[in-house]
């Protein structure tokens, strides 16, 4: 059976929520209204995503994270460290249901209660619960718009252009400082970022059914392809994949093999950073 997602939440709440979040967090938290959300994203000084979520604005000092990958203790007690004198609070909640809801416009947050909420996601939406009523229906959609789900693996391990925060609004580049806001200015204008995000779908049946996400696949000696999200349906396997920028000129006829176990790999879409 295919193992549920859940949903990892956690609370920011207080006079200072949102002057915190702004000064953690690489989105534009000031500029979110109560009611919306937003990709936002946690980075170490160097630019490497610690944890990528959707953010929502439940009230004017009221914030909700859904990550996506990772878990809202461990995030919860790393972001403590950062309080000072703030006046707010950081709550974990125990993980919640999530499933796919009816078509709500792309960034809209309907709120019932502070644990149960849907996101629009424009097609469809994500509904956050309480009751146990999970399902995976809302990540092929997902997948194919390019929205990363970040297995645990690979936490502090991507920069947000080998990610297409940028693309997402997940990052600004003139919002002020925050953590790992000059490699994200270096990298926007100077370049230098050698992986990018890319929808994939492994060909090869006899290997195909074996590739979870967190897998990397090589092709040849110095290049890779890390999974971040393997979806298996009946027309076949598609992923979410982060790639070397090597990786694509080893494609014959469209088709990409790789080293380990002759897994083969066609590229579908590709997104900037």
């Amino acid at each position: 059976m295919t193992k549920l997602y859940l949903a990892e939440i956690v609370l920011i709440e207080g006079p200072d929520a949102i002057a915190f979040a702004q000064a953690q967090f690489s989105s534009n938290v000031t500029a979110l209204a109560v009611g919306r959300w937003q990709f936002s994203a946690w980075l170490d000084p160097q630019g490497r995503v610690k944890a990528f979520f959707h953010l929502a604005r439940l009230s004017d000092d009221g914030l909700l994270l859904l990550l996506r990958g990772g878990y809202a203790a461990e995030l919860v007690e790393a972001l403590k460290r950062f309080i000072f004198r703030s006046k707010l609070t950081l709550t974990a909640l125990a993980p919640r249901s999530l499933s796919a809801g009816s078509a709500l416009p792309l960034h809209e947050a309907l709120q019932s209660d502070r644990e149960n909420l849907l996101l629009g996601c424009d097609t469809h939406s994500l509904r956050i619960s309480t009751e146990s009523i999970g399902d995976n229906a809302w990540r092929l959609a997902q997948l194919r718009n390019g929205w990363p789900w970040l297995p645990p693996s690979l936490l502090n391990e991507l920069v947000g252009p080998a990610l297409s925060l940028h693309r997402l609004h997940a990052v600004e580049i003139d919002k002020g400082c925050y953590p790992g806001q000059e490699i994200v200015a270096r990298l926007h204008y100077r370049g230098g970022n050698k992986k990018h995000l890319h929808r994939i779908e492994i060909t090869s049946p006899e290997h195909s059914a074996a590739c979870i996400a967190g897998d990397i696949l090589r092709v040849g000696a110095n290049e890779k392809i890390w999974l971040l999200d393997v979806i298996h349906h009946d027309a076949g396997v598609e992923a979410l994949a982060v790639m070397n920028d090597g990786v694509l000129p080893a494609a014959v006829d469209g088709t990409i093999e790789c080293s380990d176990d002759q897994t083969r790999v066609r590229v579908l879409e590709t997104w900037s950073a």
